[in-house]
Order: C-alpha cells, then sequence, then structure tokens
C-alpha cells in the first residue's frame, strides 16, 4: 500500500467524486481510478459505492479513511521533523476571527513575516466555530477564536478580552432598550459566529425577535451597512470605536454575561511544533498573553 494511493483514496473520499480528486491532484481521471482499483484488490474489499451522483465510502472504505487520515499526517510530520531546522522555514497556517484580524493582529504579521521571510504563512478568517473545526481536522496549525474552548484534543492561551456593544447608525433616534429593537433588522456574519450567537441570545432574554436576520462575509460591509442605517450589530467596541467618536455609528453598553468576551488561540495537543510555530506562539505570549493564560487545557 503506498502513500500515492491512499492520498488518491482520501481525495476521493474527501471530495465524493473521481473527476473532483483528480482535479486536486493534478492527476489524469483514469489514474485516479486505476489506484483506487488496485487499492481495493490489494485489500479485498470494495472501498466506494459508485452511483450517479459520485462515489460513497463502504464500511470498509470508511475504516480505511481513518487509517489513511492518520498515517497521511504521521508521513507529514515526520517530513517537518526532519527538514525543521534552527531558521524557521516551511508552512505555517493559522485562522483568526475576522473582527481580531482586523485590530488585533495586523502588526503582530507583519512583524513575523518581517522575522521569518521563509516561512510560508497562510493566514484565513471565518467564524470561530469553523475555525474550531479547522485546527482540529489539522486544516490549520491553529486559530484565535472566541473562547473559552473545551475540547479535550485542544490547548488554549487567553489572549485578550474584548468589550462588545451593540452598533446602530445615526439616523435613527437614539435607542431606549431592549424593546425598541423589535423592528430593527440585524446584520450578523454567517453561522457560527460567536457574536452572532450573543447577539441572538440577549435579544432572546429580552424578549425582542428581530424583524430579519442578514448575514454578511466581511466587517466593512456589515459596519458600512450599520452607517447606512440598514439595520443593527454586535461588534467589539475597539472595532467600532473610531467611527462611534466621527459619528457615523452609535454604541451602546449591552450586560457584562454577554457583552465581556475572550479570545483565545487554540492548537492541537498532538501538532508538531516547528520553529516556525514556535516562533510564531513566541511572539503571542510576549504580545498577547492575558495573566492565568497558560497554554493548558483548561
Amino acid at each position: 500500500m503506498d502513500t500515492a494511493a491512499l492520498q488518491v483514496f482520501q481525495a476521493a473520499a474527501r471530495s465524493g467524486s473521481v473527476s473532483k480528486a483528480a482535479q486536486l491532484l493534478n492527476y489524469a481521471q483514469s489514474n485516479v481510478t486505476t489506484k483506487i482499483k488496485q487499492l481495493e484488490k490489494e485489500l479485498g474489499a470494495p472501498l466506494f459505492y459508485r452511483h450517479n451522483r459520485g462515489i460513497t465510502l463502504t464500511p470498509a472504505g470508511k475504516t480505511l479513511l481513518e487509517y489513511a487520515d492518520k498515517a497521511l499526517r504521521l508521513l507529514e510530520e515526520a517530513r517537518k521533523a526532519v527538514q525543521d531546522a534552527s531558521t524557521p522555514i516551511g508552512p505555517l497556517s493559522i485562522g483568526s476571527m475576522e473582527t481580531t484580524a482586523a485590530v488585533r493582529l495586523p502588526h503582530l504579521l507583519a512583524d513575523y513575516h518581517r522575522m521569518c521571510p521563509e516561512v510560508d504563512l497562510s493566514f484565513v478568517t471565518g467564524p470561530s466555530q469553523q475555525l474550531i473545526q479547522a485546527v482540529l481536522d489539522y486544516s490549520l496549525d491553529g486559530a484565535f477564536v472566541m473562547g473559552p474552548v473545551e475540547h479535550p484534543e485542544l490547548l488554549q492561551d487567553s489572549v485578550f478580552e474584548e468589550d462588545l456593544v451593540l452598533v446602530t447608525d445615526t439616523l435613527h433616534p437614539r435607542l431606549d432598550f431592549p424593546k425598541e429593537l423589535t423592528d430593527r433588522t440585524v446584520l450578523v456574519f454567517r453561522s457560527g459566529c460567536s457574536y452572532r450567537a450573543k447577539l441572538l441570545g440577549w435579544l432572546q432574554e429580552e424578549g425582542v425577535m428581530p424583524v430579519k436576520i442578514m448575514e454578511f462575509g466581511t466587517l466593512e460591509t456589515i459596519i458600512g451597512c450599520v452607517a447606512a442605517g440598514l439595520g443593527v450589530s454586535l461588534l467589539p467596541e475597539s472595532i467600532v470605536r473610531s467611527k462611534t467618536k466621527e459619528s457615523l455609528v452609535r454604541s451602546y453598553p449591552i450586560p457584562e454575561r454577554y457583552g465581556r468576551v475572550q479570545t483565545v488561540f487554540i492548537r492541537r495537543k498532538d501538532a508538531y511544533m516547528t520553529q516556525a510555530y514556535k516562533l510564531f506562539l513566541h511572539e503571542i505570549k510576549n504580545r498577547f498573553l492575558l495573566p492565568g493564560g497558560s497554554g493548558e487545557p483548561s
């Protein structure tokens, strides 16, 4: 059972399609089919059900996928361990909530890039739930998410605290909380965003049902639409402070249990720590680590 065959099998299993796996691996479709058939012959069991919608794993295929994921991950860790040097090099994938990336991380990322120009740093933003799953799936080395995060396979460091505020336009009269929000549209990030969950939880507790919820993909769009009078949102005070001073939006405090949140940096316990990763963690702790942020499971 060779590595290439396992990689082909994994790609086909994840994509649910031989053609998609071929595109992903830059293989001819016939080569993917041949590799899968060779594996099935070697193992003496069918790995996929074939149907007009693509392919689906058989019970044997599901079992093999678990082991293939482990084997390929160990091989990648072995490659990193052998190639790792005193000078930080190689890939490093980091995720963050959109709001944290916009305000807290630009200087960290810029300084790290100057210190470690040979590191292939990739950075993605998304909702906390999505980022947590990506770290668990080894797709990201680590991520800044809203905490605390309770998971037996993860470590977390507390890095900053934020005050969340309700943000409205300056076109409407000032709010007399919170019943007046009943006829207002709520502007949020897509499902999985922790701030969205906080806002909707608070409104539900207050007995307020917004007339409409609109999802947006970027922080700038939400702030712009709030300022234009489209609706209201819940965002970190640090994000909207300058907009408030310029009278582009208004901000209102909300109850502390909904308005005070912690950002943590998470990583897998079993992740291999390259020099590039060790230096990135060092910079996080030097710049941001809160008292009591131990890096141990909580």
